[in-house]
């Protein structure tokens, strides 16, 4: 693969494809103390950039291969692009994804006009079951990453970069198998070896980094991770290699880290953002590179996101910022003791969300009762200080989510 690949690439899918807006955060700007820019792949046809390069891999294709169809193997964005790239081209197209894959996934696969079939627990079984349904069907099999027209595809994403911002200093792009990076990084380096280009993993599954460090790519033991997108335990070789000659470094982020970028991408930004998505803006809230006052690109690579898992997203940061806090509190059980607990907290300007009252139980005594009560506060000094006035009056109170 070369430059020119991706220079054809890009010709191939005119039309086909969003040229995705690069959006410039003044938010994200004053934390990062950088000019940080989004490239905004979560709004990309099928919600990934991963459309890029399974569309240029299917286009590709001799029409004979095409028209035996193709298989693939995914958990959940890959899958997508396959399929709607199969729809566009009128090829047959075959889905192997893993039993416990979200069904919302499965759903907009099929919707694409796949046929998905659920096997195996985890993505190794799906991919090995994959592979053996190639063989029988005479299909070709379309890889997530370690594919060179696949790599091309995506480099489209550098070159748009380089069109939108072309006195950018840096680019901060997630790493999975690495096709997305390893097409980056050739793609602006060639055109510019003095833009840095960092790839950006969880702390959970650093299978890159680790290759990188062993100068081959291994297998790692991989813990769970909310950016499942790029929980990719062993990369590729061809990606590797690229990474290897362009990439200027690998930093990592942590799940909490992924979380509260992924809230405030919704709440500041209004923007709906997968795990694997919230890594590389991540890395420049939390100051993983030494970097300042540059101009930085975050690659925001899709958008999938389970919806019951957003709303537990959203809970759990606005508890790490102090909106939202449980009590549980033991009180008399006669008239008025819960309008007064109540109203100590209206006073506060705490809003009372949820209130449950408890007579029966292993540590409440005759004549009392168990209060768990949820507000939504200010900040942690606000819960402070409605935990101080609460003791003030002699209430016993445990403090839960906060």
């Amino acid at each position: 693969m070369n430059v020119d690949d991706i220079i054809i690439a890009r010709e191939k899918m005119k039309g086909i494809v969003h040229m995705t807006p690069l959006d410039y955060s003044k938010t994200f700007s004053q934390i990062a103390h950088n000019d940080v820019y989004l490239k905004l792949e979560n709004l990309q046809k099928t919600g990934s950039f991963k459309v890029r390069g399974s569309y240029n891999k299917l286009i590709s294709l001799p029409k004979e291969e095409l028209a035996k169809g193709v298989v693939a193997a995914s958990a959940g964005n890959h899958a997508q692009g396959v399929a709607y790239s199969s729809h566009m081209l009128g090829a047959p197209c075959t889905i192997v994804m893993p039993k416990g894959a979200p069904l919302s996934k499965v759903q907009a696969t099929k919707q694409y006009g796949a046929n998905v079939i659920l096997a195996g627990t985890v993505f190794d079984e799906a991919l090995a079951y994959a592979l053996e349904l190639k063989e029988k069907m005479d299909a070709t099999f379309v890889h997530a990453f370690d594919d060179e027209a696949i790599m091309a595809g995506q480099g489209t994403v550098g070159l748009e970069i380089l069109d939108q911002l072309p006195d950018v200093e840096a680019i901060m792009c997630p790493i999975g198998g690495g096709g997305l990076i390893a097409g980056i990084a050739m793609a602006v380096k060639e055109r510019n070896p003095h833009i840095s280009v960092y790839g950006v993993q969880t702390v959970a599954c650093p299978s890159m980094k680790q290759s990188l460090a062993e100068d081959k790519p291994v297998m790692i033991e991989a813990a769970p991770t909310m950016a499942d997108g790029i929980a990719v335990k062993k990369p590729g070789i061809k990606p590797f290699e690229i990474v290897q000659k362009y990439v200027d470094d690998i930093v990592t982020v942590d799940e909490m880290e992924i979380a509260r970028t992924m809230l405030m991408l919704l709440e500041r930004n209004k923007l709906l953002v997968e795990g694997s998505g919230a890594c590389s803006l991540s890395s420049l809230l939390y100051e993983k590179m030494q970097l300042k006052e540059k101009k930085v690109v975050a690659v925001i690579s899709g958008g999938n996101v389970d919806m019951n898992f957003i709303s537990r997203i959203i809970e759990r940061g606005m508890v790490e910022a102090g909106r939202y806090a449980t009590f549980t509190i033991t009180l008399k059980d006669k008239p008025g003791e819960l309008q007064k607990v109540l109203s100590s907290l209206t006073d506060l300007e705490a809003n009372i969300q949820t209130v449950n009252l408890h007579r029966m139980g292993k540590q409440i005594y005759p004549g009392y009762a168990q209060l768990e009560i949820s507000v939504e506060t200010k900040s942690h000094d606000h819960i402070d200080q409605l935990l101080k006035v609460l003791a003030e009056k002699h209430y016993n109170v445990e403090l839960g989510y906060y």
